[in-house]
């Protein structure tokens, strides 16, 4: 498993060096991360201040890219509290890449395109892809509209999947546990690209009319045979935009008695200086390792799983 690790990495950095997309080096340990409820990060103390560890390099990509980095990816490692399971290790191997003057469509090529090239490079053979929208996928199986129903159908459905307790949940957790319960399991085989996610889950993604007329995300997620690997973005360049979504997180954290985040000043001041228009993916290399070698837990494709550490 270290030889196909090695390899993997290998591939995927000689993947970028002949697209000439520059690696990238960012800080793991930082003064703030991010506001996502659904995001736990790792608190470290250092000379009795706390700092985190980063669940992901965005905030420091994205000041590269507003200072002119230009294309850029990195490879390495990522954390995440309260992530432990057959697919989840606090510490894991995360891949992220930007492309400037992209939209999400031209980048989920390029998704293909490296997933596709390390499959056949394990198994000699084609990997089918499909390309569905969110609201195509919910509805085949609860014959639904998920941007414009009612919030109680969902709490409904969601309740009768769940527990009672779900009467009373927001309409993007209902979504949520609705679609990775009832519709993730019905994708289909090979490489499945999800698109144009419900508005309420737009995290840092662009939102935008539909050709329907309601809003949706810029947002697209990949899962290979399967299993979830990648959330990509149009990525939002408003920084009042930005700054109310993370006012927003931390509104629902306090509604749900968790500790506000602090806010990226830096990111911020990078936001408002300019970040140039862009699309950027993050992909579980782990996962991707997992599913390339059929392994069934995360811990057979890492040198040393949480429980060995």
């Amino acid at each position: 498993m270290l030889v196909s690790r090695a390899a993997l990495l290998a591939q995927i950095r000689h993947f970028f060096a002949e697209r000439t997309v520059l690696e990238v080096d960012p800080p793991l340990l930082a003064t703030t991360s991010v506001t996502d409820i659904n995001i736990d990060s790792i608190v470290a103390t250092v000379e009795g201040d706390s700092h985190y560890l980063q669940t992901s390099p965005e905030f420091f990509m994205k000041r590269m890219l507003a200072v002119g980095s230009g294309d850029i990816y990195y490879l390495g490692r990522a954390f995440r509290d309260a992530e432990q399971g057959s697919r989840h290790n606090p510490e894991f191997t995360l891949l992220e890449w930007y492309r400037g003057g992209w939209d999400e469509f031209q980048l989920m090529t390029e998704v293909e395109d490296l997933v596709s090239a390390l499959f056949h490079s394990q198994h000699q053979a084609e990997l089918p892809v499909s390309r569905l929208s969110y609201a195509d996928c919910f509805a085949a199986v609860f014959d639904l509209d998920p941007h414009s129903c009612e919030l109680s159908q969902l709490q409904k459905l969601a309740a009768e999947n769940g527990s009672q307790s779900w009467r009373n949940e927001s309409r993007a957790n209902c979504l949520d546990l609705l679609f990775s319960t009832r519709v993730e399991p019905q994708l289909p085989e090979g490489l499945v690209f999800v698109y144009h996610y419900p508005a309420c889950q737009a995290a840092l993604a662009q939102i935008e009319s539909c050709a329907e007329g309601y809003p949706v995300s810029r947002r697209f997620e990949v899962f290979l045979q399967g299993m979830e690997l990648a959330n990509g973005y149009l990525e939002l360049t408003d920084a009042d935009q930005q700054r109310q979504r993370f006012e927003a997180d931390n509104a629902v954290r306090a509604a749900a008695q968790r500790a506000a985040m602090p806010i990226d000043k830096n990111l911020d001041l990078a936001m408002r200086a300019g970040l140039p228009p862009c699309a950027g993916v993050a992909l579980g290399v782990d996962r991707l390792l997992m599913q390339l070698q059929g392994a069934t837990s995360i811990d057979r494709v890492l040198p040393f799983a949480w429980q060995r550490c």
